[in-house]
């Protein structure tokens, strides 16, 4: 399996900045079985950091295993959370602007 963190950090390679102007939002990644991850996108950047943020817009709970899946688009994320294996807190619609944000 490839290394949750180089998947993590090539987000920066896929990011799409024109879809994120505007935003001032924050995706937690706590990994069941891993470290945990966020992203930060503010006026059209992106930050990518190890750990937890103080005060995410939404947090997605899912093993290493879903997130490597969802993350390279060989899983989609919608299916992962209507079949359990992904959980969103706070702000659910937008964790469906990740495929906007991070095209595969």
């Amino acid at each position: 399996m490839a290394d949750i963190n180089a998947i993590i950090e090539g987000l920066k390679d896929r990011f799409n900045a024109d879809a994120a102007a505007g935003m001032d939002d924050v995706f937690q990644f706590s990994i069941e079985d891993s470290d945990n991850y966020y992203v930060a996108i503010k006026d059209g950047q992106c930050e990518i950091a190890q750990g937890d943020h103080d005060d995410p817009s939404v947090t997605l709970v899912m093993n290493k295993e879903t997130l490597k899946g969802v993350l390279t688009g060989e899983e989609d994320g919608m299916q992962a959370f209507m079949s359990g294996k992904l959980r969103a807190e706070g702000d659910m619609m937008l964790a469906t602007k990740l495929t906007a944000l991070f095209p595969v």
